[in-house]
């Protein structure tokens, strides 16, 4: 295991090459759709405060719990029992998995501005070429982590370079009158609570991957890294993403930035330089989106192989081929992001279904994350050495749960639904996990009442799709 061991740089390059890949490039044309620069910035205070509270929860139980491996899932499981934690397993896995989607539906999207056989990622020929791109990437990562994982350091440093030229000719171009103009929202009628609200789900989709290094944390060399790299990755994508959702609206109208199709940064750019503008983002958002996914497969991968390897999925999931790579845990994954981009086909706007259904998914374990952070804190568990800590760790941990409530509420009702309808077929898994343990499925009342709203919801959910009281 020697050899399969990532310093701190490489765990870094693991977080922001999973938080930089679709989402930077859309920021333009998503937030002009909701809100103006006032509510763009104070959007991003309260993602970036909610975000770096969540990020300190979880480099405060790397270092406090360091027993604990692939930390995303695993924490629901220590503080809530097996079912929220595989809950938890589940949700993380088939949000990235969606999330994975909604790359190639943005890599479509892309070569669609110069090949119109793409259209907006979704036509046939699309699907197809995403299709060979999925099992490309997949035979790739079977060959061994390391090797992607080195892949993806250098991938991390070249999709930096355009997002870095776009932030700097932003600036060069800046108009203060158009700024001012925008401020507000220009023509938008609705009030800034609502602009603001708009815009939440965003905010937490390209925030996803802050635990990149937490899910990587068996392979550190050293477990304090895991944290450090957590926060180091946070602040550097957080200052391109504001950056990069702000500066558009100095160059151009807002009404205009939200009529442009994705990747809006391409036409932001293109308005300013020329044509050369689209193409040069239009190639840094294919190797940026490329290793994003490389990223997020490996850790699709991980948190089903680790899930399996506890008990929590069923254990299939945690065999590992010679390369140690999680070998069962990586079909089923390609299968699932094959099928998702299948149904593509059939989306109105695939691309937002995908970034919203992600965050909604993800939120649940996150969720999860904060209140194992605050039942630990408040127990004073494992602040015998250092109890100065506790108060400190106290706050961080209450701000992180108000913050991924809030996100769940601002997401809106139409998610959660959605989340469900995957949720419930989902807890088949857990089934059979239980079944080969000789365990019966469901032990705390707790775990029927949760099962039951679960399924309750899907139900509606299907209802809702099945009768159009639920659109995608």
């Amino acid at each position: 295991m020697a050899d399969q061991k990532m310093s701190r740089m490489g765990l870094t390059a693991m977080v922001v090459g999973g938080m930089v890949g679709a989402g930077i490039f859309s920021l333009p044309r998503t937030f002009a759709n909701a809100t103006g620069p006032l509510g763009a910035l104070i959007a991003w205070l309260i993602a970036g405060t909610g975000m770096y509270m969540l990020a300190r929860v979880f480099q405060a139980l790397a270092e406090r719990k360091p027993e604990i491996d692939a930390g995303v899932y695993a924490y629901a499981r220590e503080g809530f029992g097996d079912y929220p934690g595989f809950l938890s397993a589940f949700g993380y896995w088939i949000g990235s998995c969606i999330g994975n989607v909604s790359y190639w539906v943005l890599i479509k999207s892309t070569l669609g501005a110069f090949f119109p056989i793409f259209g907006d990622g979704n036509t046939a020929v699309a699907i197809a070429v995403a299709s060979m791109g999925i099992w490309a990437f997949h035979f790739l990562i079977l060959r061994g982590v390391q090797q992607a994982a080195f892949i993806n350091s250098i991938v991390t440093v070249a999709k930096i370079i355009p997002i870095g030229i776009f932030i700097v000719i932003m600036l060069f171009s800046f108009k203060m009158d158009l700024f001012s103009f925008n401020l507000y929202g220009g023509d938008l009628t609705t009030g800034l609570f609502d602009q603001v609200k708009a815009t939440m789900l965003v905010t937490v989709f390209v925030f996803i991957g802050i635990e990149g290094a937490s899910v990587y944390s068996r392979f550190a060399k050293d477990r304090a890294d895991v944290g450090k790299a957590t926060i180091l990755g946070f602040i550097s994508v957080t200052c391109l993403m504001v950056l990069v959702s702000l500066l558009p609206y100095a160059v151009m109208q807002r009404a205009e930035i939200a009529g442009m199709r994705q990747p809006s940064m391409a036409g932001v750019l293109e308005s300013v330089v020329g044509p050369w503008g689209a193409i040069f983002v239009s190639v840094g958002l294919l190797v940026s989106v490329l290793g994003a996914y490389l990223a997020w497969a490996l850790i699709c991968a991980e948190v089903m192989f680790a899930a399996g390897k506890s008990k929590d999925m069923p254990k299939a999931f945690a065999k590992v081929n010679k390369n140690n790579v999680p070998v069962t845990a990586l079909w089923v994954t390609s299968g699932v992001i094959q099928l998702i981009v299948i149904t593509t086909y059939w989306s109105r706007d695939a691309f937002s279904l995908m970034l919203n259904l992600t965050s909604a998914t993800t939120l649940i374990p996150y969720l999860f994350v904060a209140a194992y952070g605050l039942m630990i804190a408040k127990r004073g568990e494992t602040y015998e050495v250092l109890p100065e800590e506790r108060t400190r760790d106290l706050i961080l941990a209450t701000l992180a749960v108000l913050y991924t409530l809030f996100m769940i509420y601002a997401g809106g009702l139409k998610f959660i639904v959605l989340s469900a309808v995957l949720f419930a077929p989902g807890t088949v898994l857990y089934f059979i996990a239980r079944r080969e343990q000789g365990k019966p499925v469901f032990v705390k009342t707790s775990d029927w009442v949760t099962f039951g709203v679960i399924v309750a919801a899907a139900i509606y959910g299907v209802y809702g799709l099945a009768t159009g009281a639920v659109a995608i």
